[in-house]
């Protein structure tokens, strides 16, 4: 519902006129981009991207994999995802992972009451991807014409559902909660110290503030 309001919006200022549409940036191209190396990229993006990747998207899939009858091979899908990162890196696929709601969809009983046919679903979903990524300059050029401030309040209400169930989970064990609440806040905030993102310093506030919390109980 979000998504569809945000297009009949984005249509109504494009039929009227109010909004210039680059027609020639609908069609997707390849631009190579060189990697610049900095201290500050890797200590505040690519540290708290892996600690997310990991703690958020590798863990939980194969704990959803497991509680679907399906045991994966630790070592070896480490090995596949992290040299996937890094050949996709270049070209911006920063996390190669076992994602945990697309294993939660693709190895669940809803894709195929039969656990051997599941795989059916993971590999309609690649070729999914595949063709949506070619639309993906389309999406970004009609996204880029939309008047100021549509897109984040579309974002916002899509995602409320998500952060409602994120915070319920990070609140929900009392003792844990007020490092939960310190993280949330700085990592929202936007706070930027030595040239590194709010991401790494809301990690390294609620680690400490969780230490501190436990050791004085």
């Amino acid at each position: 519902a979000a998504f569809a309001a945000a297009a009949m919006v984005i249509a109504v200022g494009l039929a009227s006129g109010s909004d210039a549409l680059d027609t020639g940036a609908l069609l997707p191209r390849l631009d190579v981009t060189a990697p610049a190396w900095t201290w500050q990229a890797m200590v505040g993006i690519a540290i708290p991207l892996y600690i997310v990747t990991m703690a958020s998207q590798n863990i939980p899939g194969t704990a959803v994999m497991n509680s679907f009858g399906y045991r994966v091979p630790w070592r070896p899908a480490m090995l596949v995802t992290g040299v996937g990162t890094l050949v996709g890196a270049p070209a911006g696929g920063h996390a190669i992972n076992l994602a945990a709601i697309s294993a939660a969809l693709a190895a669940a009983p809803s894709a195929h009451p039969d656990p051997r046919k599941r795989w059916v679903a993971a590999f309609t979903a690649g070729w999914a991807y595949l063709v949506l990524a070619a639309c993906s300059a389309a999406v970004a050029t009609l996204i880029a014409a939309a008047p100021e401030g549509v897109v984040e309040a579309v974002a916002g209400l899509a995602l409320l559902g998500t952060l409602g169930g994120a915070l319920a989970s990070a609140l929900d064990d009392v003792r844990e909660r007020e490092g939960a609440v310190v993280t949330f806040l700085i990592a929202a905030s936007g706070v930027s110290i030595l040239g590194i993102g709010s991401a790494f310093w809301a990690l390294v506030a609620g680690l400490i503030v969780r230490v501190a919390v436990g050791s004085r109980r």
